[in-house]
C-alpha cells in the first residue's frame, strides 16, 4: 500500500500542488511529442499523478520539458484570464470534470471532482478481463492509485491486463497487480488507513464481509462500490410469443454454463401457457451440446473449478427431491474429464426454495395465476436480490406494471437476460446484488471521485470583469 500511495499526486496528509499556467503555443508543443496511439488511450487510461516539473514525463515525450505526463488535449483545462490563449493542466485528470456553477453577479462557483487515494479493486474470475479492466480504468481516470486484486482463479488474465495498462502509460508505481487469496490480502489490506476506496465485483456474502471490515476502521467512511449476484427472475404471460421465449430462455439461463451475474436462475410461467411452453423448452434444451468451449459446436463449457461443480451437484440432488425434475442430458452427453454439468430444468413451488444464487446451468420453473402476479411480485421482492429481471409479453401495460412494481436494477423485456453494453445496458443492482452506481453508465465514474467546491467573491479583486462584455440591448 506504502508503495501505492508514494505513486500518488498526494493523500490524506500531503499537501496538494497547483499545476503550471502554460500558453496555447506551449501545450501544442508538448501535445507533439505524444503518439496518436498514446493520446487516445491515455486520453481513457490515465493516472492521478499532478502536472508539474518533477517526475518524468511520458514515454515519446522529452523529459526536459516541463510537464510530466501530458495525456491528452481533452485534459486540459481552459480558465477566465486577460489571455484567452492561457490553460492551467489540472492536478488530476477527473479535474476536467470541473464545471462553473450559477451565482449571483460578484461571486464565482466552481464544482470539480478529485481522486480519493488508493483504490482497491476485486473482480472475479467470470468476466476476468471485462471487469477486472472496467473497475481499474475507472479508478485511475478518476484520479486515483490502483491495487488490482483479481480472482485466484484468472491472475493470468489479469496480469496481461495489467501489463498492457503499463504499455499504454499508466505508470507502474500508479497502478499494482495484487493476485493472491482473497481472504488473506483482504485481511492485511482493507484495515490500513491508506485504502480510500473499494470496488468488488462478487458474491453478497462476501461483500457483506468487505462492509463489516471497513466499517470497523477507524476514521473516514470508505466508499464500497459493489456489484453482487442475483435471483434473477423471468415473467412469462400468456401473451408471449413461445419461440422467443424459448430462445431467450436458453440463452439467459446456460449461455457460459449459467456462469454470468445477470443469467437466468427462476422461470414464472402463467399456467394457461405452462405445459405447451415447457414441453418446448425441454425439446430445446436437449439440443444442447456440453463439451470443449474452444469448438464452434459447443453450447456449454464447464464451471470454473471441482468446487463449483460438486456445490452444483449437490443442488441439483437436493432440489430435484424437493421438486420435479423436468428436463436434463444423460450422463453419455456429459464429458467424463472437466468440470462439466449438465444444464437442467426443475419445477419448483415457491422461490422460498432457493435461499442463496445457484450459481450455474440450472433453471428453475414456478408456474402463476393471472391472478396471482401481485404476489409473485412481492416474492420476488422479499428476495432481497435486485439485479436482473426478463420480462415476455405482448401487452405494455404488463411490462409497465412489473418493472414499476419491482425493485431490481436492469429489467430486460422481450429480450434475453444477458450481454450488458457499457453506455447502452449500464449494469448493476440493488438490495442483495449491490450498491450502485451501474457499471457502464453515466454516474460510475463519479463514485471514484470525490467533490470540492469553490466559492470566491471575485468583488475582492476587481469585480466581475465579464459584465463590461454586455451586450447593449
Amino acid at each position: 500500500v506504502a508503495e501505492v500511495a508514494a505513486g500518488l499526486p498526494w493523500y490524506p496528509g500531503q499537501a496538494v500542488p497547483d499545476g503550471p499556467e502554460l500558453s496555447a503555443a506551449e501545450i501544442r508543443e508538448l501535445l507533439d511529442g505524444v503518439d496518436d496511439g498514446q493520446r487516445e488511450l491515455l486520453t481513457r487510461l490515465v493516472e492521478g499523478s499532478p502536472v508539474g516539473r518533477t517526475r518524468d514525463a511520458l514515454p515519446g515525450t522529452d523529459p526536459g520539458r516541463p510537464v510530466q505526463r501530458l495525456l491528452a488535449d481533452g485534459l486540459l483545462h481552459r480558465i477566465p484570464s486577460d489571455t484567452a490563449d492561457t490553460v492551467i493542466l489540472p492536478r488530476t485528470v477527473a479535474q476536467v470534470l470541473r464545471g462553473d456553477l450559477p451565482g449571483p453577479t460578484g461571486e464565482s462557483n466552481q464544482l470539480c471532482l478529485e481522486g480519493r487515494g488508493v483504490f482497491l479493486c476485486i473482480s472475479p474470475w467470470n468476466f476476468p478481463l471485462a471487469i477486472f479492466t472496467g473497475q481499474t480504468a475507472a479508478a485511475l481516470v478518476a484520479g486515483n492509485a490502483v491495487i488490482a486484486k483479481p480472482a485466484l482463479q484468472t491472475p493470468l488474465v489479469a496480469a496481461k491486463a495489467t501489463e498492457l495498462f503499463h504499455r499504454a502509460g499508466v505508470p507502474v508505481d500508479v497502478l499494482h497487480l495484487l493476485p493472491g487469496e482473497g481472504a488473506k490480502l483482504g485481511e492485511r489490506l482493507l484495515p490500513d488507513p491508506r485504502i480510500a476506496g473499494v470496488a468488488f465485483t462478487g458474491s453478497s456474502a462476501t461483500a457483506k464481509i468487505i462492509q463489516r471490515q471497513l466499517a470497523r476502521r477507524p476514521g473516514a467512511i470508505v466508499p464500497l462500490i459493489a456489484e453482487t449476484g442475483g435471483q434473477n427472475v423471468m415473467l412469462v404471460d400468456s401473451t408471449a410469443l413461445p419461440e422467443q421465449v424459448v430462445d431467450d430462455v436458453i440463452s439467459s439461463a446456460f449461455l457460459s454454463a449459467g456462469q454470468r451475474c445477470s443469467a437466468l436462475r427462476v422461470l414464472f410461467i402463467q399456467d394457461d401457457i405452462a405445459d405447451d411452453l415447457l414441453t418446448t423448452l425441454t425439446g430445446a434444451l436437449q439440443t444442447l451440446k456440453v463439451g470443449n468451449p474452444a469448438s464452434l459446436a459447443t453450447d456449454i463449457g464447464p464451471v470454473i473449478d471441482g468446487r463449483a461443480r460438486d456445490t452444483l451437484i449437490a443442488h441439483i440432488e437436493r432440489i430435484s427431491r424437493e421438486g420435479t425434475l423436468l428436463g436434463s442430458l444423460k450422463t453419455e452427453q456429459i464429458p467424463s474429464r472437466g468440470y462439466f454439468v449438465a444444464p437442467h430444468l426443475v419445477e419448483i413451488d415457491s422461490l422460498a426454495q432457493l435461499p442463496e444464487e445457484v450459481f450455474g446451468p440450472i433453471l428453475h420453473v414456478i408456474r402463476y395465476r393471472a391472478a396471482d402476479i401481485d404476489r409473485v411480485l412481492a416474492q420476488i421482492n422479499d428476495s432481497g436480490f435486485g439485479l436482473t429481471l426478463g420480462i415476455q409479453s405482448r401487452l405494455k401495460r404488463f411490462a409497465d406494471y412489473v418493472f414499476s412494481h419491482t425493485r431490481v436494477g436492469n429489467t430486460y423485456i422481450n429480450r434475453n437476460m444477458v450481454g450488458a453494453v457499457v453506455g447502452s445496458n449500464p449494469f448493476g443492482g440493488c438490495g442483495l446484488s449491490g450498491t450502485g452506481p451501474k457499471a457502464g453508465g453515466p454516474l460510475y465514474l463519479m463514485a471514484f471521485a470525490t467533490e470540492k467546491t469553490r466559492t470566491e467573491n471575485t468583488t475582492a479583486r476587481g469585480g466581475n470583469t465579464a459584465l463590461f462584455s454586455l451586450p447593449d440591448d
